[in-house]
């Protein structure tokens, strides 16, 4: 809501703009806060701005019939006169765009016979003439809403720190933190660096099939599947509270962080937690090795070993921090990033560091949407490298995604057509390409697994398959949790060997913290 009164003054935010913005800003982002961006450079958002330019004065939306090309059209023409009559512009703009805002709406009263492709190609013309006129009278107050959006997360960041400082009995100063040192590490989950304050009371309850949690009359909700899967993977993950007396406030505080970046509005920000299906997952680990996600969540994660956007939150859960922070050395990953072009091109080039510096089997297996028109810098580049193996092209409305919202969502409600083709990259170093080659025989699995299925389980999978494999000594679970591990275990895939090997590394084995 705050975004959209910054906005205000007849310029309307592009839906999911915010949530875009806060991956965009968090890949250069060097604050303290793991959700609000407070110190890029620069301060005024690229992608904002752009997003926010494409669509003034009003956004141009995809066109079916002839009357709604007819009611785009009249509409343009009403929304660029207003601006440029609300704004300080010079004469000869203000001239241009009042008679070709008028001089389309005449047209538009005296000729009902038009066709939908007359209407579209007016529309065109129209943005020609008015465009340019409009776009100019309209650039400073976008990179005004820009710098006040981003000044205001971090005054919030701030004030959020202080307040997290204060409640610990030992804040941490600046010049007490270690030195960092390029080593190898076993990949275990995100450690916070000082032990939990003591934690407020939360109360749960179930509705039918859904766990509610309150914490001072604010409720938060999860699907009974996932709660469970949140209890095994805190089991596996969480060492400081063997007894589970953190957990309900742990997973509030999960579940709220989600809420915030997702928003507010139906649906809003569920497209940046789309996950693979199942039987793709299945199929890339019988395949490939695929073992460890490289963007993913506690809650929308196949694997119990991932990558995730809030160490704070998730690591009690598994998360192995942000992947543009880890450094793996060996191991077969799979990536299917939001679909962020900052984060994107991001993401190519830290794959590519780290395909360079290994030399040790490095394999990761790349999904992201095939945009064409205009392509994106990430396809381009991981199309040109030399580390690309081989790419497929998976068809639009041929696949599935699972949904951003599966831990709240309706069964019926789990999956939904992907109206983009998907382009599948596998990018290997030398050793990687020798032992989880893309070969006729394990794509066409891995294809066959990707067409839609016609029916569905009709309950919540846990996270990784249910059947039990051999796992490294480093990734057992610790003697306390194996009763309970052989019944379900999440992730229990965790050997990043291909089913007909027993031996090599995995992403839990070494990873260089840098």
């Amino acid at each position: 809501m705050r975004w959209t009164s910054i906005c205000g003054s007849g310029i309307d935010p592009p839906r999911e703009s915010f949530n875009r913005w806060l991956l965009e800003r968090k890949v250069i982002d060097k604050g303290h806060d793991p959700l609000l961006p407070s110190d890029c450079d620069p301060i005024i958002s690229p992608s904002m701005f752009r997003e926010v330019m494409n669509d003034i004065p009003i956004r141009l939306s995809r066109i079916k019939y002839k009357e709604e090309a007819r009611k785009l059209l009249f509409k343009y023409a009403e929304a660029a006169k207003k601006m440029i009559d609300s704004r300080n512009a010079s004469p000869e703009s203000r001239k241009v765009v009042k008679w070709n805002s008028e001089d389309t709406m005449n047209w538009l009263r005296r000729d009902h016979s038009a066709s939908k492709e007359d209407y579209m190609d007016r529309l065109e013309h129209l943005r020609q003439q008015c465009g340019p006129h409009v776009t100019a009278v309209a650039k400073d107050s976008v990179e005004g809403i820009c710098s006040k959006i981003y000044q205001l997360s971090a005054e919030y960041s701030r004030r959020l720190r202080q307040t997290h400082l204060s409640l610990l009995q030992d804040p941490p100063t600046e010049a007490c933190a270690s030195p960092q040192q390029s080593r190898l590490v076993y990949c275990y989950p995100v450690r916070l660096a000082l032990p939990s304050p003591p934690l407020p009371r939360v109360e749960l309850h179930f509705e039918n099939d859904v766990a509610c949690l309150r914490f001072r009359g604010e409720m938060v909700k999860v699907n009974r599947g996932h709660f469970s899967k949140l209890e095994l993977l805190y089991r596996y993950s969480c060492i400081d509270d063997p007894r589970f007396e953190k957990f309900l406030s742990r997973v509030w505080c999960l579940l709220k962080r989600y809420q915030v970046m997702f928003g507010s509005g139906a649906n809003e920000g569920t497209g940046l937690q789309g996950a693979l299906p199942m039987s793709v997952f299945e199929a890339l680990n019988r395949q490939f090795g695929v073992s460890f996600e490289c963007f993913a969540s506690p809650l929308n994660c196949y694997f119990k070993q991932f990558c995730s956007a809030f160490p704070d939150t998730d690591g009690f859960f598994g998360s192995r921090g942000p992947f543009l922070s880890f450094c793996p050395a060996s191991g077969s990953f799979e990536a299917n990033p939001p679909f962020c072009e900052e984060l994107m091109d991001a993401m190519v080039m830290h794959f590519e560091d780290l395909l360079g510096r290994s030399s040790e089997p490095l394999s990761f297996i790349v999904f992201v949407p095939e945009w064409r028109d205009p392509v994106t810098p990430a396809l381009t580049r991981m199309e040109g490298s030399r580390f690309l193996r081989h790419q497929l092209s998976v068809t639009a409305y041929e696949h599935e995604y699972r949904s951003g919202s599966q831990h709240i969502c309706k069964r019926d409600e789990m999956y939904y057509r992907a109206v983009h083709g998907t382009a599948v990259l596998f990018l290997q170093n030398d050793a990687g390409f020798a032992k989880w080659a893309p070969t006729p025989e394990r794509l066409a699995e891995l294809m066959a697994a990707y067409r839609p299925s016609t029916s569905r389980p009709a309950s919540l999978s846990s996270p990784g398959p249910a059947h039990s494999t051999p796992v490294d000594r480093d990734s057992a679970p610790r003697s306390a949790d194996r009763t309970q591990s052989s019944v379900m275990s999440p992730g229990s895939h965790d050997s990043n060997n291909n089913s007909s090997s027993s031996s090599g590394s995995s992403p839990q084995d070494k990873v260089a913290a840098v």
